[in-house]
């Protein structure tokens, strides 16, 4: 079967499934306060306490795709993720990744990064979370190192 061959359905099926895996994933995550917003205070906790972040999720849209500042934060915590093997991946709408995470005006502006992080009682299991990095291990193999998802309307 050549790339041609490849069956829409299935492309389409990739691109969504994990954007409802992450949807999940954030979700629930807020829900047991497994959250970190915000490119310093995740950069915080990435410093102080790498083995407790169990996934990154980086976004932005276009008022902030030329931040000269925000593209070198998110090479630099990409390079971090990488080095502690801490799956990673992108989204393009922030306000619907601010939306999902936010409860405070502050968290809606400094969507720009959300950690999620195991709880201080031990490692935290969600089906949702290891679809989402078995996804990223997939686009690893595809040479997409960090890969994009849409999340999903409601």
């Amino acid at each position: 079967m050549t790339l041609e061959e490849v069956p829409v359905q299935n492309c389409r099926d990739r691109a969504q499934s994990p954007g409802k895996a992450l949807r999940e994933v954030l979700v629930s995550a807020k829900s047991n306060q497994c959250l970190t917003t915000g490119v310093y205070e995740s950069a915080k906790v990435m410093n102080v306490d790498p083995d407790s972040v169990a996934f990154c999720v980086l976004a932005t849209d276009e008022e902030f795709e030329c931040d000269i500042a925000l593209q070198i934060h998110f090479t630099l915590i990409q390079a971090f993720c990488f080095d502690n093997d801490i799956s990673i991946v992108r989204v393009t709408d922030m306000q619907r990744l601010a939306d999902i995470v936010g409860d405070k005006p502050e968290e809606l502006e400094d969507a720009h990064c959300v950690l999620v992080t195991n709880p201080s009682e031990g490692s935290w299991e969600d089906p949702a979370l290891e679809k989402l990095q078995l996804f990223c291990e997939e686009s690893r193999c595809l040479n997409e190192w960090v890969p994009e998802i849409t999340l999903p309307e409601r």
